[in-house]
């Protein structure tokens, strides 16, 4: 990698908006760090004091400044000002951040074309098929999302599906640099209310949909959906937004645009208020657990769709990949030739067979009432008849509570069988959790195996032929959250190992 063309503070300071006072001369030489965080800073650096949640930055400046820092960007002036350290006094310090992050690296967005993907759910597999599509189009497109980010073929992990705007900033100069023209981009609603993206300019915005999610966070769903809103406010003059009209809250998404400006993509014929010329009609054909089938209708033409996931919301996922790589101006066939070539994505709808493929287990993310309901009505569907749909899940510690017991009324309406297990309870009593789910089954039976490996076992071992296995939560994450300790733990390693040593445990039975 390169290193990232450095700025002097002067040529930082142009760039900041909403500057209200300025303590200090500047100074000449480059700076060699911007950060919010103290522990990373080191001599030549500029430290941005930003109020959060758990802590508030102003108290770190003067640790930052013992570290070296050469310049401090505050909302307030501590009570005493080094020498040979500016201070410059902002209205936010997040925008700041944003702002001094972005010229640091060079303007590096700039030279990018962004895709921004918001929604509920659907974000990271929408986001990925479309970098495939890009790249296998001859667009090299770098990834931004849940877990990771994407550079060609070099995987960097990442706390935070969008990260902090420094962080962010980083990642589009090591995509600059490695040579991409595209970058592609999972938006959380926390990015955009806490302008993680403020100053970045998107060529589209993609919206999944919307449903119960960070309430803990937002309050209301008034307000989350007006945080995903601020991404189509977000657009560059030729930008154009693809939205789920299917989603009752697609309309509003984009209510200050144009229709010439939005593409409108369905499964259920939904959004005749659409422009016809940019309204995309998936009819689905078929559908089993290797994937789905589809034809598209669009201009005029109907278009044959491969998913290589199963479900509606896949294939809605794959829909408005399609409709990104129209408005981007590729063709049909070149958009759905990169398709084609998208990798799965870990944790999504993942299909984990025993060895000799007789039994399937899927892994997936789904960690809200919406996203458990579509994972067990899909796999309902494909269910052999006489068979059982069998469902192993929990519900995050320090995390909206009141999705518990929806999630267990969910359960319990659309599996035969149910195990609640633990899922990162962080902070919280597993035991408790699980009462809260159990508080929505209104005495539906069930087993209740706080372990999880435990339950994953349980499940698999009671597992008949025909039967689907659903693990939900957890999706890709290789680790349970426990009491601030992140352990090992990968849902797709304990099913393979459990059906691996289930298939033995029959075969040595029957050599008896």
């Amino acid at each position: 990698m390169e290193e990232p063309p450095m700025a002097t503070l002067n040529e930082i300071m142009a760039g900041i908006g909403g500057v209200l006072d300025v303590r200090g001369d500047g100074c000449p030489q480059a700076i060699s760090v911007v950060t919010s965080d103290s522990r990373e800073v080191v001599p030549g650096g500029l430290f941005v004091a930003v109020r959060g949640f758990r802590t508030d930055g102003h108290l770190h400046i003067d640790g930052a400044v013992a570290a070296g820092a050469v310049a401090v960007v505050c909302q307030e002036y501590p009570v005493v000002c080094q020498p040979l350290v500016s201070y410059i006094l902002v209205r936010d310090s997040r925008k700041a951040l944003a702002d001094a992050s972005k010229i640091f690296f060079g303007n590096a967005s700039e030279k990018l074309m962004i895709i921004g993907v918001t929604g509920t759910n659907g974000k990271t597999t929408t986001a990925r098929l479309i970098a495939s599509m890009l790249n296998g189009a001859g667009i090299p497109a770098g990834y931004i999302g849940t877990g990771l980010c994407r550079i060609g073929g070099r995987d960097i992990p990442l706390e935070r599906t969008t990260p902090e705007s420094s962080g962010l900033h980083s990642l589009f100069r090591q995509m600059v640099d490695a040579g991409c023209r595209a970058a592609v981009m999972e938006v959380s609603s926390h990015a955009l209310v806490l302008d993680r993206v403020h100053g970045i300019r998107f060529r589209a915005g993609v919206f999944t949909n919307l449903t119960p999610e960070h309430l803990d966070f937002h309050e209301t769903m008034e307000q989350y959906a007006e945080a995903k809103r601020m991404l189509f406010e977000r657009l560059t003059e030729d930008g154009f937004a693809v939205i789920n009209t299917d989603d009752p809250q697609a309309a509003f998404m984009v209510g200050n645009l144009p229709p010439g400006r939005v593409f409108c993509c369905s499964v259920a014929g939904n959004g005749s208020y659409c422009d016809p010329d940019r309204r995309l009609v998936a009819d689905i054909t078929g559908m089993t657990v290797e994937g789905s089938q589809a034809s598209v209708a669009f201009r005029g033409r109907t278009i044959p769709m491969k998913v290589s996931l199963p479900g509606v919301f896949n294939v809605m996922n794959m829909l408005e990949a399609f409709a990104t790589g129209i408005g981007l101006g590729l063709g049909a066939e070149a958009a759905l030739g990169g398709l084609a070539g998208a990798d799965a994505v870990d944790g999504r709808m993942e299909r984990v067979w025993s060895p000799d493929r007789k039994s399937c287990a899927v892994v997936d993310y789904a960690h809200t009432p919406d996203a458990l309901g579509k994972a067990l009505e899909t796999l309902r569907n494909i269910t052999p008849s006489g068979s059982n749909l069998v469902v192993v899940f929990g519900c995050g510690g320090n995390r909206d509570r009141q999705k518990r017991p929806e999630m267990g009324r969910i359960a319990a309406e659309l599996a035969d069988r149910v195990i609640l297990t633990s899922d990162n309870p962080r902070d919280e009593d597993p035991g408790s959790i699980l009462d809260e789910i159990e508080s929505g089954m209104e005495g539906r039976a069930h087993l209740r195996i706080a372990d999880r490996a435990e339950a994953i076992r349980r499940a698999v071992d009671g597992m008949e032929k025909g039967d689907i296995l659903l693990v939900a939560g957890k999706g890709h994450e290789q680790y349970q959250e426990v009491g601030g300790r992140k352990l090992h733990f990968s849902d797709r390693e304990a099913l393979a190992s459990c059906l691996e040593n289930r298939q033995r445990a029959m075969e040595v039975k029957e050599q008896l």
